[in-house]
């Protein structure tokens, strides 16, 4: 009996085999590829934050910018941005974009000239950050040309206008007085190969738009010049290790009588702003930042130069802890400034002679910076959400006294922000 059914099963399973072989074989289909649409999104955020000062309110935390109030809130940053970025997987022809908007008392800082950038006189105001046109050409090498057209964020140093992106709440004496914010241009990126990109761009100058005329306060540009913009990337060690050395050429004083007075033709006296910064991600959980910076008026023969120092660790999924030291030399009282009023920082920018800048003199400034990222379980919805808590100590390495209102050698500040992200697309 059992030799019966055994052979009943064997002729069973040769009759299926026999009838799946003679089935046609339904090649699987691949998910189609993304649209161009459904890469597009719509996101944002919400900043807010505060600083105290050891030294009280006088002065305000000097040698800060976008955190340049003492004892006060903020609300830095609502920021909007939509945009498509190109493919980087693309092997043909791609375009995308890109526009960001901002709200905030940090758009005092990044205003491209002659943009909005005297429309509101508060503490708050409105900027564009960005709006370019993206192109992949598959030109010159197997990775291709990107190209980028219109209003950008700087190629230079370690720290960004985007709040995410960053570390810590409060910034570098690099960010804030040795590099550009913006510019307005063209600028290229060749992918010579995938240790190589070289990145070439002619622009308006920094944090520049377009239109001068002599004495003009209100000018897109403040000079008639334009600027270089460029450098190389390196990508090592499987992308463990990055090497961006940049650098920015071109006339930046304003084309008005008190700077063609002292002797400097604005549109010919260049000032060169350069920067490397190298990321290496030591483990999986340190990372290492180092910040290299130079900078140069010939106009002045001014010059400023430091570096920044950075060591992020992840003590686990929810909880960073980044320090940071920094040296950065003023060599002339020319680049470190505090700025009282909410629109002096960009009429210093143009040339007018009613804007105040207060100058912390030939200064060797030095700061550690001590802040956790602290990443609680929130909803889908707010997935994101960080505190940045701090303590930094600022001080003079020369015995200047540029803190307190020019009466201290130091000041502590203690800080805090809130980044809360929101996304519609």
């Amino acid at each position: 009996m059992k030799k019966i059914i055994a052979s009943a099963i064997m002729g069973l399973a040769a009759a299926t085999a026999a009838s799946a072989a003679d089935m046609p074989v339904r090649a699987v289909k691949a998910p189609p590829p993304a649209s161009w649409w459904d890469t597009l999104t719509i996101t944002g955020q919400i900043e807010v934050g505060g600083t105290v000062n050891s030294n009280g309110v006088s002065g305000g935390n000097f040698g800060q910018l976008f955190t340049d109030k003492a004892d006060s809130l903020f609300l830095n940053q609502a920021l909007l941005t939509v945009q498509r970025p190109l493919d980087p997987k693309a092997t043909g022809y791609d375009f995308g974009f890109k526009f960001q908007a901002m709200y905030g008392s940090d758009a005092r800082y990044t205003h491209f000239l002659g943009e909005f950038d005297q429309s509101i006189g508060g503490r708050n105001q409105f900027d564009i950050v960005e709006a370019h046109a993206l192109f992949h050409l598959p030109w010159l090498t197997a990775g291709g040309v990107d190209v980028k057209v219109g209003q950008y964020v700087t190629l230079e140093g370690a720290e960004v206008i985007y709040a995410p992106d960053n570390a810590l709440y409060t910034h570098t004496y690099i960010f804030n007085f040795g590099i550009p914010f913006k510019h307005t241009g063209i600028m290229t990126t060749t992918h010579v190969n995938p240790m190589l990109d070289v990145y070439a761009g002619v622009d308006t100058g920094v944090n520049t738009t377009f239109g001068n005329r002599f004495d003009c306060f209100n000018c897109g540009d403040n000079n008639k010049a334009a600027a270089f913009h460029g450098g190389f990337g390196l990508n090592l060690l499987d992308g463990a290790l990055t090497v961006l050395a940049t650098t920015h050429i071109g006339p930046e004083n304003p084309n008005v009588s008190s700077v063609v007075l002292a002797g400097v033709n604005p549109n010919t006296a260049l000032r060169y702003l350069n920067d490397v910064t190298v990321v290496w991600k030591a483990t999986d959980k340190l990372t290492l930042t180092t910040d290299l910076n130079y900078i140069r008026d010939d106009g002045f023969n001014a010059t400023g130069y430091g570096v920044a120092q950075y060591a992020t660790y992840a003590i686990n999924d929810w909880l960073k802890i980044t320090g940071r030291g920094e040296i950065w030399r003023d060599n002339n009282g020319f680049f470190v400034a505090s700025f009282p009023g909410n629109l002096d920082f960009v009429g210093i920018e143009h040339g007018n002679p009613l804007a105040t800048a207060i100058s912390g003199g030939p200064t060797t400034y030095g700061a550690l910076t001590v802040g956790l990222a602290v990443k609680p379980p929130v909803p889908k919805e707010l997935e994101g959400l960080t505190i940045r808590p701090e303590i930094r100590y600022d001080t003079s390495l020369n015995n200047t006294t540029p803190f307190g209102g020019g009466t201290k050698s130091s000041q502590w500040t203690f800080a805090s922000d809130i980044i809360i992200p929101f996304k519609i697309k």
